[in-house]
């Protein structure tokens, strides 16, 4: 769990971590160099939980072996609220989600925490106007939960 009180966000309490998979974790299905070995370390702190389209069919076997349920939604009409829905069963004000897409912008607007990656498939600009905080790396992105005083540097006010 990730604890703590922001001055002008308020308190958080960080159980659960949510990401997209395309576009946020990996590029072209590819899982992205540096992912693996912070979800191995976040996982001490956080459940973590990938809920994705998965454009291309490469999620499961990408994270077979990292602490991670991979959960694949179907039905192109269905995605975005199949995501806002997953969030909230997990009780949104605990969970954290990553993600670009414009179907990811419910579940980052839920979300206690939501945070926009923009990689090379670019973001949605709906996306990106709900995120409470936006990166260029994913990387920098999982980093904010390995180190949240980032997260406090970066929310406060």
């Amino acid at each position: 769990m990730i604890e703590m009180e922001i001055p002008g966000f308020g308190e958080i309490r960080l159980k659960s971590l949510v990401m997209d998979y395309n576009g946020t974790l990996a590029v072209g299905g590819q899982l992205l160099p540096g992912v693996a070995e912070r979800l191995q370390v976040l996982s001490s702190h956080l459940s973590l939980f990938v809920v994705t389209a998965d454009t291309f069919g490469t999620a499961k076997d990408q994270l077979r072996n990292l602490p991670v349920e991979v959960v694949v939604l179907q039905g192109a009409e269905s995605q975005t609220k199949a995501k806002r829905a997953f969030v909230r069963k997990l009780d949104a004000k605990q969970v954290a989600a990553i993600g670009n897409g414009r179907n990811d912008r419910l579940m980052l607007a839920d979300a206690r925490v939501g945070v926009t990656v923009i990689l090379q498939e670019g973001a949605s600009p709906q996306t990106l106007g709900v995120a409470n905080i936006v990166v260029t790396e994913i990387g920098d992105a999982l980093d904010l939960f390995l180190h949240p005083l980032r997260l406090k540097a970066t929310l406060r006010g």
